[in-house]
């Protein structure tokens, strides 16, 4: 069979069954590929069963934890956490981390396919054989280059496999983000709360305070009472009085913060946040009945497992990197001598080109490079034992201290109780003249206190619940990517 026509450059060559018996072979040898390096065992440390705490039940489920802060019933709060979760800067920051690394995940996936590029070229020459006389020759190239690197011991794959793992470690990531800003939210706002009834539980004692001391006078006035007695009764209310501006400046810093978070300027809530609104409910205490395997689904647990499987491909990778690689590269084209009918004679180009590059000396560089990924895949291993303890640790305090503070609640509402109806008593009989002045003080200074404690003891616990919600995962779920924003093309330079 005759050698088809080919341009002077590319000389007829050899029939092509012995070149693809040789690739083959070059394949077959693929099946003694290296070893892949173990995977890592997680579970090292143990997670029990059951909480330690007193009274912690078990629960299968844990949906309930989804949206946990519509368990405070109130609008306003949910406005505020579905706001902040859509528009806060670090919510958005982790979002484009996470694009980026989806992205470099198609790069990577990306090596595994063949790439093919269009080339063309023109030449035109001139070739002068005497003083006026000249010879003028065009050429024309155009054409096609493929190459393929054919992975023989998944380099290239495990590659892919690590850059795919940090997508996933970047979205968990982005879930921290979302459960720990819902949970700052749901904590600035319950302080909020608490200031404003600490301000109002305040006012109201202050005012009681100012009539007892314009009794004070009236009966100072009637010679009942000494100006020792009247000053007494003048500094406990004002005393009081100055308890005011501080609540009400704390109040409003956490309005401010509450901007912030929902990516709006400090004072941009103000006027929403400036009435207290009703009281929040207090949430059940199913929370407690979550087994410790719920650990397992917060997402920086899950971001911890993630990168220490990407660690774990990046040690497959440097270990498939000592190891030869086959390289495919072929060209298909068409030259000419010249553009259109009569102007040259046109030839087809071929060409096919099969390599294998194997390290054969590198100075050990090869596997200093993989003790270095095993390293770094102890590291990843280290630090989710480590997230998988402090997120442990996190439940079990947070459920001592709900129940701690629930505890201190029931008693304090007693306590409140008493105080409250021992102050009234105390001053319906010092108006009638029954008791003595110090009594009424001592009883209008337990009745502040016991309310303003019983108000702070409430946000804590409230607060506990929050905590413990974003201990046990925030009800987070792995979310499918986003649709890449549609970016208008611009007029080409």
């Amino acid at each position: 069979m005759p050698c088809p026509q080919r341009a002077r450059a590319a000389p007829c060559p050899a029939r092509p069954w012995a070149a693809l018996g040789w690739l083959a072979a070059v394949l077959v040898s693929a099946g003694c590929a290296a070893p892949t390096p173990p995977k890592p065992v997680l579970g090292a440390l143990s997670v029990p069963a059951d909480w330690s705490a007193p009274g912690a039940r078990r629960l299968q489920s844990t949906t309930s934890l989804v949206a946990w802060w519509t368990r405070f019933q109130d609008p306003l709060l949910v406005q505020l956490v579905e706001e902040t979760l859509a528009r806060n800067t670090r919510v958005q920051t982790a979002q484009q981390v996470w694009a980026q690394a989806r992205a470099l995940s198609d790069l990577a996936a990306a090596g595994l396919r063949p790439s093919v590029q269009a080339v063309a070229s023109a030449q035109r020459s001139r070739q002068r054989s005497g003083t006026d006389s000249s010879a003028q020759a065009s050429q024309f190239n155009a054409g096609l280059d493929a190459s393929w690197e054919t992975d023989l011991f998944h380099r290239l794959r495990a590659a892919v496999a690590a850059s795919q793992a940090d997508a996933q470690a970047s979205q968990a990531d982005l879930g921290a983000v979302q459960v720990t800003l819902a949970a700052e939210v749901a904590l600035d706002y319950l302080q909020l709360r608490a200031f404003q009834a600490r301000l109002a539980v305040a006012e109201a004692n202050a005012l009681s305070q100012q009539k007892t001391a314009q009794i004070a006078r009236w009966r100072q006035q009637a010679g009942l009472l000494t100006v020792l007695e009247v000053a007494q009764a003048e500094t406990a209310w004002r005393q009081t009085q100055a308890l005011l501006p501080a609540l009400a400046t704390a109040a409003q810093v956490m309005a401010h913060s509450l901007a912030v978070l929902t990516h709006r300027p400090p004072a941009d809530l103000t006027a929403r946040l400036a009435s207290p609104g009703p009281a929040l409910a207090m949430p059940e205490e199913g929370v407690w009945a979550f087994p410790a395997e719920t650990l397992r689904q917060r997402a920086d647990v899950r971001a911890a497992e993630w990168r220490v499987d990407a660690a774990y491909q990046r040690v497959a990778q440097a270990d498939a990197a000592r190891y030869p690689d086959l390289q495919l590269s072929g060209s298909l084209g068409l030259s000419a001598l010249g553009w259109g009918p009569g102007l040259g004679a046109a030839a087809g180009v071929y060409g096919l080109l099969a390599s294998v590059s194997a390290p054969l000396l590198d100075g050990g560089a090869a596997r200093a490079q993989l003790r270095a990924q095993q390293a770094l895949m102890g590291q990843a291993v280290a630090q989710y034992d480590g997230v998988l303890l402090t997120a442990l640790a996190e439940v079990e305090g947070g459920l001592v201290t709900l129940q701690g503070n629930r505890e201190r609640v029931f008693r304090l509402r007693g306590a409140e109780q008493t105080a409250s109806h021992a102050a009234r008593l105390a001053q319906q009989r010092f108006a009638s003249g029954l008791v003595d002045f110090q009594v009424v003080l001592e009883t209008q200074r337990s009745a502040l206190s016991t309310q303003d404690a019983l108000v702070s003891a409430q946000s804590d616990w409230q607060g506990d619940h929050v905590r413990l919600y974003k201990a046990l995962g925030g009800g987070w779920e792995a979310q499918s990517p986003p649709a890449p924003p549609t970016v208008a093309a611009g007029p080409r330079p």
